[in-house]
This record gives structure tokens, sequence and C-alpha cells, in this order.
């Protein structure tokens, strides 16, 4: 059974091999001059705020040459490489979901080749256990080189923006909606359940094709929601208020004079993933409105209903404060990042394993 396995998986497994050794090949030959900067950039004996001065003077130094369109002005080849993998990495789960999952049991299905096979000494059990294991890890494996291959080429920038480096695309931390997918193990979870996904739906269609397509669409969906509602709610949030200063908040005032926040750090918390937030009073009750004595503080008029001012304005900010108006930030802590990235790993894998359980219940049901 292995071996047909293998017979029937080999294409697959060489083009995910030559990928793979294509994808090296571009960030060995990258890797070694990028790592040069960062060694001559003083980053790595910096001490204090001087760090994020220099982070953004290399990223700087990364991002610019020459502009490339649907990219970031001064977009060269560190960009483009960076913009790339990140996307490799996000995509190859949806990959091995629809080329190599949807059509297992689909093809099979279709052509009826799999009578043959199940009526052997092979059982259907059997039989779906070693494809199912053998391709899986497979997909597993391949999702994790790439993005193991991918940390070790960015290590540098993420040492950068670490330090309060920002330029071009290098902008996200750790917790960021396309660096937290794509390190650490998360790509194990994606992978398991992007190719058991697709071997669920090829099960219910019973045709490759628009299984491949549902596949894709299901797994899109995933990914999409995952960051705005799953993953924030993995874990318990911590709360902290702060001034508008300490936060570097932005107020942004609508009509009536309505006000909202977006904060840009949380105190005494480098790199946290700030979830929410918002004003409260000196009472700790939350704030919507600009007090009536900071309206003449707004920096320009309001015109029309539901249009926006976006604050900046040092007078409001100091009137605010006098008021008692705070910023309340509901966030995850840095030390919380692989307490996510096993939450997030471990609810995929637990969602494919119930695929596949539903695979063998469902593939022992039918008749034909």
């Amino acid at each position: 059974m292995i071996w047909l396995t293998w017979r029937q998986f080999r294409t697959q497994a060489i083009t995910a091999v030559a990928a793979l050794a294509a994808f090296a090949i571009l960030l060995v030959t990258t890797e070694s001059h990028m790592s040069g900067l960062y060694d001559t950039s003083g980053l790595t004996t910096c001490h204090g705020v001087t760090c994020a001065e220099l982070a953004n003077t290399f990223l700087q130094t990364l991002s610019s040459g020459q502009s490339f369109p649907l990219l970031p002005d001064g977009s060269n080849t560190y960009v483009i490489l960076y913009f790339l993998s990140v996307v490799v990495i996000l995509v190859a789960p949806a990959i091995t979901g629809v080329f190599w999952g949807a059509p297992l049991i689909a093809r099979e299905l279709e052509t009826g080749t799999c009578r043959l096979t199940w009526n052997q000494s092979i059982t259907r059990t059997r039989w779906l256990t070693v494809k199912l294991t053998l391709t899986g890890v497979a997909a597993m494996a391949v999702a994790e080189a790439f993005s193991l291959l991918q940390a070790w080429w960015a290590a540098p920038i993420g040492k950068a923006v670490g330090l309060g480096g920002s330029a071009s695309i290098f902008t996200e931390g750790r917790f960021g909606p396309f660096v937290f997918p794509t390190h650490g193990i998360t790509p194990l979870g994606y992978a398991a359940f992007g190719f058991a996904l697709g071997v669920t739906v090829g099960l219910l269609i019973r045709r490759p094709i628009p299984a491949m397509a549902v596949t894709l669409a299901i797994f899109a969906a995933v990914q999409f929601i995952t960051p705005l509602w799953v993953r924030p709610n993995l874990l318990p949030v911590t709360q902290t208020t702060a001034t508008i200063k300490a936060a570097q908040a932005n107020v942004s005032v609508f009509r009536p004079p309505t006000m909202a926040v977006t904060v840009g750090a949380v105190p005494g918390q480098p790199g946290a993933w700030i979830i929410s937030s918002g004003f409260v009073t000196a009472a700790g009750q939350p704030a919507g409105t600009v007090p009536a004595a900071c309206e003449s503080a707004i920096p320009t008029a309001i015109p029309a209903a539901h249009s926006r001012r976006t604050g900046g304005s040092v007078v409001l900010e100091k009137c605010l404060a006098s008021h008692g108006i705070r910023v309340t930030e509901s966030y995850q802590p840095v030390s919380n990042y692989w307490s996510l990235q096993w939450a997030e790993t471990g609810m995929f894998l637990a969602l494919a394993l119930a695929l596949a359980w539903y695979c063998m219940w469902r593939l022992n049901r039918r008749r034909s």
C-alpha cells in the first residue's frame, strides 16, 4: 500500500521538492548580502533609542531601489523576495489541499479504480489511513520547510522590526496577519487542515475539479476569518489603561463630536499585539464623545455627518487628558506568542483529525 501511494503521489512529491529547491536557492543567493548589511548597520551593538533609528535606516536601505507595479514605492529585490516568500507560505497549504487533497478520493471514485483495491485484501480504512498519513505528513513537511527557509532568510528583517524599524512592507511584528501564520509552527496546522479539507470535499463531491474549486474557496475564507475573529479569542487578553501620549494614540473626531482612537503602542510592552482600544473617563467608564469644554480644540470643523477629522492636535490631546480621558487597550503580550502559536496550530490539527475521522466513517458507509 505504501508503494502504491508513492507511485500515485510521486509526481506531486517531485514537483514539491523542485519548488522547495528553487525557493532555497533564491533565498540563499541573497541572504549573505542582507546579513552583511545588518552586521555593518550597527544594530548588533546598539543601545536604547538609537536602535530604532538604526533599524529604520537598515530597512530603508533594503527597500531602496526601483519601484515595481503592485508593490510599495522603492520596491527592490529584497522587498519582492519578502513579499513573494510570505505569499508562497500562505498559499502552500491551499495548493496541497487543492491539488493533493481534493483529488485523493474524488478521482478514485470518479474513475472507479478504488473498487479494484477494495476488493483485494486492503480494507477501506487501511487504504485511506495510509494515503492520509503519507500525503498529509508530506504536505505538512513542505509547508514547514518553506516557513523555516523564509524565517532563516528574513531573520535580520525580523530583528530590525522588533527594534522599532519600519519601512516599505517591513512593518509587521510577530503578531501581524501575514507574519504570524507563516512563521513558527502554524504552517503545520494550516497544511494539515488544508489537506484534510480537500480530501473531505473530494469525498463529498466525488468529482476532482469541482472539489478543487470548493476547497480553495473554503480555505481562503478560513484564512480571512481566522486573524479577524478567531485568533483574537484563542487566549484571554490583557487590559491596561494609559495616557494618550504614552499609548502613541491618534484621535479621530466624527460628527457629532464623537471620537475614536488608534493606538500605536502599549506602554512597557514593546511588540505587543494590540487587539482593541478605546477611551475611558477618570471613573473608568467608556468615553465616546468629546467633552464640551474640548470642542473648541478640534483642529477643523467637521463638514458633514459621518465625516472625520483625524487628530494629531496637541491642544485637543491635552484638553482630553486634563478632563481625565485616557486610553484603554486590550492586548496580547509578546510572551504569549508561542502560546498563541500552539493554540492556533492545535485548533487546525484537531480540525484536520476530525475531518480525517469523518472521511473514514463516510467511506466505510459507502457501498460503492
